[in-house]
């Protein structure tokens, strides 16, 4: 699978809509995007970008429904339901379906090197008036190679055209980019780098979880149930999807950043960049593969809820869900990281009581997992008989299961992330304080509360003549 079999598969579930007026890449095709994503509506590929031919394609992430596309799962599926059926193909399978190295693929169609490097072919979208400039992409699939273990690492990073052939590159302290970049510093060596324009939407699902002795190819085919298929990039000898639209091969110095930025992020809001540009690593463009006619894949941010967003919301409950599971902690029924929350700050999670203190042990389990220590401000437990993801009823068990003194813990000390524009601007510590509020029924209680349900046998019988009302 590659990105058009997704485009094609969106189309005919009619979650694709294909606009043929003239939209300029200068606010123009990321404004249009912003507003159909806020309304839940359909993917968008921009067929006529002013000044160019290449095809502009947003919004992949952006409904459940085409979350369950990209899986090949039924479409129906909820958020949680997704995000627990990846988890049961990666972690709890049996084996993983190994990838498949192939010596030619579309990628290859067009080699430019040399002079003939140049960024400006592409049109590359400006998101909001007060970006530093223009993004070739803010979820971009970044091949690494850790220089001492020989280990591929596939980050996803943001970013920026600084001109026609270098691009900055996000890659924040800690993340296990720069600690590879660190170690080419200590080499004395640039360090090879390809960036991923476009390929199957599986790859950035599988860059977000670690599996032993598995590639985020192996992790993609398995999922996808066939092999995945890359090929080594002709200058870096790094691994690529072979049917992916743009490919930029190139080195990183890991002495010489450049200022990048600032950058509308997931949060909805502006960091310190706003003010004061941060240096940040730079990717020198040395040779750009891509397909014939290339679609380039655009991913706006700003304010929840975006396709970002709902990615950023499945990932991290996937691997929140997964970490639960390997933690043996018992009873979970369902968990979500909200996309409301910008798809990190608050996490949802449905637990089958069986004692009492359950369903705190299940939040404390949630702030100590790796997924849960870092950024997440907020745990909020539920009953089983609620889905994670539904808001609707969460909002109800906080009015009607939820007591603020019996349920609610405060932590002092959490790890943040330098996004956050809550911290204080005049401090240098990325911590954060945390809530989790227990929404359950207490388990010990001898009498609880008696909900009014519907009659099971009469609920079957109108579902069986749902039609003959006409109701829709």
């Amino acid at each position: 699978m590659d990105l058009r079999y997704f485009i094609n598969q969106c189309a005919e579930a009619h979650e694709l809509k294909r606009v043929t007026t003239e939209v300029d890449w200068n606010l123009e095709i990321s404004h249009v995007s912003k507003l159909t994503e806020e309304k839940k509506g359909p993917a968008l590929l921009f067929e006529s970008v002013k000044g160019y031919d290449t095809p502009v394609f947003t919004g992949a992430f952006a409904t459940t429904k085409r979350l369950a596309i990209m899986l090949g799962l039924p479409h129906d599926l909820t958020l949680c339901q997704s995000a627990q059926q990846w988890m049961k193909k990666t972690i709890t399978s049996e084996g993983l379906i190994k990838a498949k190295e192939v010596k030619d693929g579309p990628v290859l169609e067009n080699v430019l090197s040399g002079n003939k490097v140049d960024l400006n072919m592409f049109p590359v979208p400006k998101f909001f008036p007060l970006d530093g400039g223009r993004y070739i992409g803010t979820m971009v699939s970044v091949v690494l190679r850790d220089p001492e273990t020989g280990e591929v690492n596939l980050g996803t990073y943001r970013m920026q055209m600084l001109d026609d052939k270098r691009c900055g590159v996000q890659i924040l302290p800690g993340k296990r980019g720069e600690r590879i970049m660190k170690k080419y510093a200590k080499m004395g060596k640039k360090m090879p780098a390809a960036a991923i324009i476009g390929c199957d939407p599986l790859i950035f699902m599988a860059g977000t979880l670690m599996h032993k002795g598995a590639s985020d190819f192996d992790i993609t085919g398995t999922v996808r149930g066939q092999q995945a298929e890359f090929l080594m990039a002709p200058l870096t000898g790094l691994p690529v999807p072979a049917g992916a639209e743009i490919v930029l091969e190139g080195e990183i110095d890991p002495n010489n950043f450049l200022p990048e930025g600032p950058f509308a992020e997931y949060t909805g809001y502006y960091t310190d960049e706003l003010h004061k540009p941060i240096p940040k690593p730079v990717l020198e463009v040395q040779q750009i593969l891509h397909r014939n006619n290339p679609i380039l894949w655009a991913t706006g941010q700003g304010r929840p809820v975006t396709d970002v967003h709902m990615l950023l919301a499945f990932t991290r409950t996937a691997t929140l869900w997964t970490e639960l599971e390997q933690m043996r902690v018992p009873g979970i029924s369902s968990v979500c990281v909200l996309p409301e929350s910008a798809g990190r700050f608050w996490a949802v999670v449905s637990v089958k009581q069986s004692y009492p203190g359950h369903s705190r042990q299940v939040a404390d389990a949630v702030i100590g997992s790796n997924t849960g220590s870092y950024g997440i401000k907020g745990v909020i437990t539920v009953d089983e008989d609620i889905q994670a993801d539904d808001l609707q009823r969460v909002f109800w068990a906080l009015s009607c299961r939820y007591d603020p003194m019996r349920g609610t813990e405060l932590i002092k000390r959490g790890r943040s992330t330098p996004l956050d524009p809550a911290l204080d601007p005049d401090s240098d510590k990325l911590t954060t304080s945390r809530i989790l509020m227990d929404a359950c029924i207490p388990y010990e209680w001898k009498q609880k509360p008696v909900e009014a349900r519907m009659d099971d046998e009469m609920l079957a019988k109108i579902r069986a003549r749902w039609h003959e009302y006409g109701i829709g």
